[in-house]
This record gives structure tokens, sequence and C-alpha cells, in this order.
């Protein structure tokens, strides 16, 4: 897992110089009083300021390069940071799978990418902000008994009141910029849902109670940057009447020192500068602040390394026909309602499988426990003998292919899309779009299978065309999750055929979820699914006699 001390040190070679220039600027910080100091005892006796002006000019040109360094470092710092965890985020929930990240809404996910991985980046530089902005005080106090114990006192009561404003600022920013995150990501998953479901938005006349809904949760997030506030100003308050307090008792008690005799005037002008450093420490509530979020962000990534990514084995598939088979297979809903109930299933390499049902019924599930897009909580799914979650990642990829519903496309062209990371040769993809009547609209594009896929206007039923003809380079089981539901009737039949006796001339096994009765009237078996259970198993002419299953297809 990866937890905020990794993260802290994942800055790497940044980290140094961004620890020496903080610790050369505290240093730089806690030696100029003392200069400048001297300086104005020099000009009191009449000597020669001349070498320590030089001196304290090196140590501002010191500051200076310090502060360009630091803000470069930490800039470096948190780009490196940031650009590592998106890509342990991106691979994880790749990784992961659909199933093991629903847990997720989108939106969510990608507030914690976008957002939450700059948020958490900066852990590595507030830590060392923290620490070298603590280092002055301490400085200071130590410098202050060379001058005078009863300076010592004076400051030490005041930095004590600022330290402890700090730590209750501390303390109620963490609870509140959690609250904040978690809201902020809410109104982003409903956000991402509506720009999903747009036309549907627009065609029901609904955006006015979409935007009610995206941004119902808008005053709660309002009212914890509120909060936010309103702790930032009180804690600003307090510092800022505990500072000036801090600077007055050390004066009043440097210019009694002063009046005895005890000390120069230009140890109570340093005096009076070390006691300014004790003041500042209020500044520190900005740093607090972005500490508390990076631990709050963290925190949220936590959630998603903490998902066990999906496990293969390292076993090859022996010859066969893709015989598919689940044996008592069992799947859960998070809430524990059964979506499979025992299923055992039997599909016979080379033969088409139909599943039918209503909705609900775990149609989809079954397509995805085939596919092993999703792992039963119980029972075992075998391909050829062999339990699918043995079988090498490349070996399973290669035997199976799964194309659904609503395809996302990848790829920046649609030869790439079809390929989908393969290394097929012109004529191999032209032969996998042709099989699943793509060919016909690619070719008609400008560019053809080179044309980019950002200027390829393409209908629902296209895209379900390029999706088959992405799956169609698997080489035992086709798995068809209501694939081509918008396709027209045409061109589903015509596909429908080439599915249901697989041409091309490779014999594939092949699951196609349907709600077609053609579709299911040209498959070798059809399987009745009802209520997550197998409730009849036999082929279309034989259910027809069942008018329940009849009404399916109405």
């Amino acid at each position: 897992m990866t937890s905020f001390g990794a993260i802290a040190r994942r800055g790497g070679g940044w980290l140094v110089p961004l620890a020496v220039t903080g610790l050369a600027g505290t240093a730089v910080t806690l030696a100029l009083p003392t200069v400048l100091g001297r300086t104005v005892d020099a000009l009191v006796a009449h000597g020669d300021i001349t070498r320590w002006l030089a001196i304290a000019a090196g140590l501002i040109a010191l500051a200076v390069a310090c502060d360009l360094v630091d803000d470069f470092a930490d800039t470096a710092t948190s780009a490196k940071t940031t650009a590592w965890l998106r890509n342990r985020v991106v691979r994880r929930v790749l990784a992961a799978g659909p199933d093991r990240t629903r847990q997720f809404d989108a939106g969510d996910l990608v507030s914690r990418l976008s957002g939450n991985t700059v948020d958490a980046a900066q852990a590595g530089p507030a830590l060392i902000s923290l620490i070298t902005a603590g280092i002055p005080p301490t400085g200071a106090l130590v410098l202050l008994a060379f001058i005078d114990w009863w300076l010592v006192v004076a400051f030490a009561g005041g930095v004590v009141l600022v330290v402890l404003v700090l730590v209750v600022f501390a303390r109620r920013t963490a609870e509140i910029v959690e609250d904040y995150l978690r809201i902020q990501a809410k109104i982003a998953a409903r956000l991402t849902e509506a720009l999903g479901g747009a036309r549907t938005i627009a065609a029901a006349g609904t955006v006015d109670r979409e935007e009610r809904r995206v941004l119902a949760s808008l005053p709660e997030l309002h009212e914890q940057g509120s909060r936010t506030w309103r702790v930032l100003a009180s804690s600003g308050a307090q510092a800022a009447v505990v500072g000036p307090l801090v600077l007055v008792a050390v004066l009043a008690v440097g210019g009694f020192a002063l009046a005895d005799g005890r000390i120069s005037a230009g140890e109570l002008f340093a005096a009076s500068q070390y006691a300014v450093l004790g003041a500042g420490l209020g500044s520190l509530s900005g740093v607090l602040g972005e500490l508390a979020r990076a631990r709050a962000s963290a925190r949220r990534l936590a959630e998603i390394f903490a998902i066990e990514p999906t496990t293969y084995g390292d076993r090859a598939l022996p010859a066969g026909p893709g015989r598919l088979e689940l044996r008592s297979v069992t799947v859960r809903a998070d809430d524990d309602t059964v979506l499979l109930g025992g299923v055992s299933l039997t599909v016979e390499g080379g033969s088409s499988v139909a599943i039918v049902g209503p909705s609900g019924a775990g149609k989809s599930v079954l397509a995805a426990v085939a596919g092993r897009l999703r792992d039963p909580d119980e029972g075992q799914v075998f391909l050829d003998g062999v339990p699918l979650s043995e079988l090498d990642h490349d070996a399973l990829r290669d035997a199976i292919g799964c194309a659904f519903e609503r395809p996302t496309l990848f790829g920046g062209t649609i030869r790439r899309t079809i390929e989908l990371g393969g290394r097929q040769d012109k004529v191999v993809v032209e032969a996998m779009a042709r099989s699943t009547h793509a060919h016909e609209f690619v070719s008609r594009l400008p560019d053809g299978y080179e044309t980019p896929l950002e200027l390829a206007p393409m209908s629902g039923g296209e895209r379900q065309r390029l999706g088959l003809a992405r799956a169609w380079q698997a080489d035992r089981v086709l798995v068809l999750d209501d694939a081509t539901a918008s396709l027209d009737m045409v061109t589903e039949m015509q596909i429908g055929q080439t599915l249901t006796h697989d041409g091309g001339g490779i014999r594939r096994t092949r699951l196609i979820v349907t709600h077609r009765a053609a579709t299911a009237a040209r498959a070798d078996l059809v399987v009745w699914l009802d209520g997550g259970h197998i409730r009849a198993i036999g082929t279309h002419a034989e259910l027809q006699n069942d008018r329940s299953y009849r009404d399916l297809f109405r």
C-alpha cells in the first residue's frame, strides 16, 4: 500500500536540494538579525560598518538564491510525485478490473486521479516546510540565551501560545478537509453520470431536475469550505494577537536590559528580530492546511491501492476446441444478494449458445464470469479443462474475446481500435472488420482504416460492429453481451448468421447474451436464466412450447 510516508519520500533526489535550501534559508534567517545587530552597534560606536553590511548583503543574496532553488525543487518534486501517483492509480484500477472497482463511481475515480494526486504529492515539500519552519523559533530561543536569559523567558511564553493555536488549527483542519474532499467527489460522480446521459436528459426535458441532483450537495460543500475559512480566520486572529504580544514582551524586557547596560542597542535590535520570528509561527497555518490536504488525499488514494489486483496463473492452454464449463458458480452483490446461484453449465467447443432471460436474470453476470471479467464467489470456470484463474494473462486474453452493448473504443485510428494492442497486419484487420460487417462503413470514411477516431462519426450500431471486430481475434471463445442490440435488422441478421455459424474458417465457442428471438433461433442451444438460476436449457424450438419463454421476446 502507498502510505503518506511513501508518498512523501517519492520526491527522491529533489527532496535533497529542497531540504538543503530550506535549512540554508533558515540559517540565513537566524544569522541576519545578529549581523544587522552588529551593524547597528558599529554605527552607534562610529565604527566600520562596511564589513557587516557586506555580510548582510551576502546573506540576503543567499536567501534569494535559496528561494529560487526552493521554488524550482518544490515544483519538480510535486510534478514527479503527481505523475508517479497517477500512474500507480491508473495501473491499479486497470489491474483490478471492473468487478473490484465497482464500489467507486467514475466521477469519484476521476476526482481522486486528478485532484487528490496533486494534493497528496505535496506531502514531501509540506513536511520539509513544516520542519524547517520550526527551526527558527528554536534557534531564536538559543541565540536569545546568549544575549539575555530574561529575553528567553519572554520569548518562550509567547511561542508556546502560538504553538497551541497551531495545534488546535491542525486538528480541526484535518477533519474538515476530509469531509470537503468526500463531498467534492460525490458531486463529481453525479456530474459524470449526468454528462454520460446528457442526450437522455435533454430528450426527457429534465435538465433542471438533474442540475438540482448534481448540485444537491453544494450547500454542504459550501458549509465545509466556510468552516475551513472560519478555522483559518480564528487561528489567524489568535496568532495575530499572540504574535505582537511576543514582540512587545521581548522589547519590554530588552528595554530594561538595555537601560541596565546588560545588552547593547544592536543586541536589542537582534532580539526584536528574533521575536518577530516567534510571532511569525502563525503563518504556519498555510503549511499545516497543505499538510492536512495531503494527508486526507493520501488516505483517499490508499483506498484505491488497497484494492487487490486481479491475479493470473502461469498455465498455458492445451490443444482443445474451446470447451467452456461453469461448475457450481455463485456470484453475490456487495449486499450479499445472489446474482448467480450455483450455476453449472457446459458449452461444447465450437458451439453457439444463446443466453436469454428477463432483466436482472444474471445474463451479463454469467457473461462476465465466462470472460473472466469477474471472478465467482464460489465455484470455478474452466476452458478446455484449465481453470480460468490459473491461466497466464496473455493466454487468457488470446483465447477469449468480449464484446458489449456499448463498447468503449480506444486507439488513435480505426485500425488501432480493432487491433486493441495486437499486431495484426492490414489483411487480418480488414478480415476481422469484414466478418462483422464493419468494413462497409469503414471503407467509406475519408482515410479508411487510418481515419482518426475523433473524425469518424459513428452510430451506435457502427460502434458495436467495431467492438465485435475487436473481439473477433479471440482464438477459442467469443463472449458477446448484447453486442448486437443497436444494429438494424438486416445487419443484425447478417452478423447473427456469422456469429452462430462462426465464419472465417475458425470454429470458436460463442456465448451470446441476446434479447432477440432470431439470434436465439440460430444458436445451437439456448440457456434460459431466471433469478440467477438456470430455468431451462434446450433449443429455441423446444423452449418455444413454454409461453413464459415466448413472452421474453415480446
